[in-house]
């Protein structure tokens, strides 16, 4: 395909009465992008503007990344506002490790091919963050699985006032927000079309960091809302590598991580506001203490509303009604085919009776023949950890040797499982206020070891 050699980061514009943002990219000047975001919740009429254009600001840099990745344009430069130098090292650092896997499965180098322009003679990005006054309470974005509706329920617990958040346009989501009791604020993105022309032409295709592109959505919305803090439900184990490239490690999970969690607060104080706190609840814990605290309290409200497996948000189909993309998928479920569904299984199988967990996913994946190959790679056996939002090998391991020791689980009984040293009840670092922690330690069933 032909190549190009600009990435063009064209303009952006808000309208506030019809809650659209709207984006807009280029190759060269001469193939044209637009993407369109739709806040679909009533705005607090005292939101601050200053802090909310700051915002948009970052998710027009962050959305680029699905469209610059089609053809890896050497340079990446803004036909109107730019980047001071701060904020390209910033921006650098998330499309370089953010695209790690796409840069893995396409065999490409990543050394050298993340180049943005910066000016630093844009005053307006040198600005100091905005302050904000009388801000107050969350937003707590909901993925549909164990992690995000586990923390929508131990700050329910405490009786923390919040509102949940999603992105997307999944049916599924109606009735699980209904069962947290919580208000709603849903975002609808609208990707452009061509890009999908593109790629069944040949251009480059993969994963992006999905999770930074909501990062900068997450911090709007709350802005719109008045709202202090967004509070995250991503787990220690997501800083875990699955390979390397070139010397360079590779991350499903990069803008998961507390690597990422890190330098984005940082970025959210100094070029958005102070004001603003953006961490993940869930930080100090493994996936497998996850997993207990879930299937220990709240796994029979949510067993037939509940599903960690990506294919729930696979987009189907293009919906000329609405002029998006959407999922048609109305109740939600488990493929029983990929990494995820597979980990998850293992992880509740040491505190889930065994008839339960078969019922809840359809099947019994530790039987299933299509699998074997998945759960070596997840227990490190062969090749290397899934690109998928899966643990690290140890507690992987320690997992299915908890399961096999529960004499439930028969069929494990001639499998490989390494041993493992893995505290899975050990708290590990994370980047939340004491406030925070103290609810999360307090919380029945919840870790109590200090590292």
């Amino acid at each position: 395909m032909q190549q190009y050699k600009i990435f063009f980061f064209e303009d952006y514009t808000f309208w506030p009465a019809e809650k659209k943002l709207i984006l807009t990219y280029s190759l060269d000047h001469k193939i044209t992008f637009t993407e369109e975001i739709i806040f679909d919740f009533a705005f607090d009429p005292t939101f601050n503007r200053i802090a909310f254009g700051r915002a948009i600001f970052g998710v027009f840099v962050m959305c680029g990344i699905s469209y610059f990745k089609a053809f890896l344009p050497s340079r990446i430069e803004f036909s109107t506002k730019g980047l001071s130098v701060k904020q390209k090292t910033f921006f650098e650092k998330i499309y370089l490790h953010g695209l790690g896997e796409f840069f893995f499965v396409n065999q490409i180098n990543p050394r050298g091919k993340i180049n943005f322009v910066s000016d630093p003679g844009f005053k307006n990005t040198l600005e100091p963050g905005i302050k904000i006054a009388n801000i107050k309470g969350s937003i707590v974005p909901i993925g549909g699985g164990k992690d995000s509706l586990t923390t929508a329920e131990i700050l329910k617990s405490q009786g923390k006032d919040f509102e949940t958040w999603t992105v997307g346009d999944y049916p599924f989501f109606d009735s699980m927000i209904a069962q947290i009791g919580k208000p709603r604020l849903s975002v609808k993105r609208k990707i452009d079309t061509r890009l999908f022309d593109l790629n069944a032409q040949g251009a480059f295709n993969g994963h992006v960091p999905i999770s930074a592109i909501l990062a900068f959505l997450g911090v709007a919305s709350a802005i719109l809302r008045n709202k202090k803090n967004v509070i995250l439900s991503n787990e220690a184990s997501a800083n875990e590598p699955n390979t390397e490239i070139h010397g360079m490690q590779i991350n499903h999970q990069y803008s998961k991580s507390l690597e990422f969690e890190k330098d984005f607060q940082a970025y959210v104080h100094q070029f958005i506001s102070p004001d603003i706190d953006y961490f993940s609840f869930l930080r100090p814990l493994s996936e497998l203490k996850i997993a207990e605290i879930f299937c220990k309290n709240f796994i029979e409200k949510y067993a037939r509303n509940f599903s960690s497996c990506n294919r729930n948000f696979k987009i189907s189909n293009w919906d000329f009604e609405t002029g998006s993309w959407k999922s048609h998928v109305k109740n939600i479920s488990w493929c029983g085919e990929c990494p995820k569904c597979a980990f998850v299984f293992a992880i509740f199988s040491p505190f889930v009776k065994k008839e339960k967990l078969i019922e809840i996913f359809g099947e019994n994946l530790f039987a299933k023949t299509k699998l074997q190959g998945t759960f070596r790679e997840l227990l490190g056996l062969e090749g290397h950890k899934p690109f998928e939002c899966v643990g690290e090998i140890e507690e992987v391991r320690t997992a299915i040797r908890m399961a096999r020791e529960s004499g439930q689980w028969s069929e494990l009984a001639t499998w490989n499982i390494p041993a493992s040293n893995f505290d899975w009840q050990k708290l590990q670092p994370h980047s939340m206020s004491k406030h925070f922690e103290n609810i999360l330690k307090d919380f029945p069933s919840s870790c109590h070891s200090r590292t």
